[in-house]
């Protein structure tokens, strides 16, 4: 397959974590980012360039001008968007979750993605490419004590369709719901139960190949990872 240009937030752990090891194996130059410093530190070491990593909190729309600029700069347009960078918030009803976490989730979680897109639709209009906005299953279905997650993620659904009728040609979105894996932020809300399912290392092994055959055609739909 030929070499696609990738940016990802949330690549510090989990998923994103995951499909930094799995896209840089097959050979693609990656531009990402992720608020934990130290993480950043790491992968700068592991991953030299061509590769660029960048200490950015996403709900912060300066600090995510500033990242695609440099990125830009480094790795040229990106072919491929994944906009993963997300929390969830502690199990709890709604209303005893107190004001300043659900902000706090909803900055990320919605403002990152589109703070994200704001900002590389206009470097990737020429050449055209896929913008994925990571979903859950609790984007299309509901649970309690997970509430301002889910409304995080429904609003991802929504806003990769309303995008996906604003786009120009050559470009499209799509929303992902990348199944139940056993990641940090699932085994805050399953416990124990969380390792019943598989890890992100192996998840990634299918849908790294799968996200890189996205295109334009599929602009707007709602997939499911493999």
């Amino acid at each position: 397959m030929k070499s696609k240009t990738i940016w990802l937030t949330g690549c510090s752990s989990g998923l994103g974590r995951a499909l930094v090891d799995a896209f840089t194996t097959a050979g693609h130059p990656m531009a990402a980012c992720a608020r934990r410093t130290k993480k950043i530190e790491e992968l700068k070491q592991q991953f030299p360039e061509p590769h660029y990593f960048s200490t950015v909190d996403v709900a912060d729309d300066s600090q995510v001008q500033a990242f695609c600029q440099q990125a830009f700069e480094r790795t040229g347009a990106p072919d491929l968007v994944i906009n993963n960078a997300a929390m969830i918030n502690p199990s709890a009803p709604l209303w005893e979750i107190p004001a300043e976490d659900f902000d706090r989730l909803t900055a990320i979680n919605i403002n990152g993605t589109a703070n994200i897109i704001r900002h590389v639709v206009p470097m990737m209009e020429k050449a055209g490419g896929v913008i994925v906005n990571v979903s859950s299953g609790w984007g299309r279905s509901t649970a309690p004590e997970v509430a301002p997650y889910c409304a995080s993620k429904w609003a991802i659904e929504g806003l990769t369709q309303a995008l996906a009728q604003e786009l120009p040609p050559g470009l499209a979105t799509v929303s992902l719901n990348p199944g139940i894996i056993d990641t940090a932020m699932l085994q805050s809300c399953f416990g124990e139960h969380a390792a019943s399912y598989e890890g992100p290392e192996a998840w990634a092994k299918t849908a790294a190949p799968f996200l890189l055959k996205l295109s334009a055609d599929q602009n707007g739909e709602a997939l499911t990872a493999p």
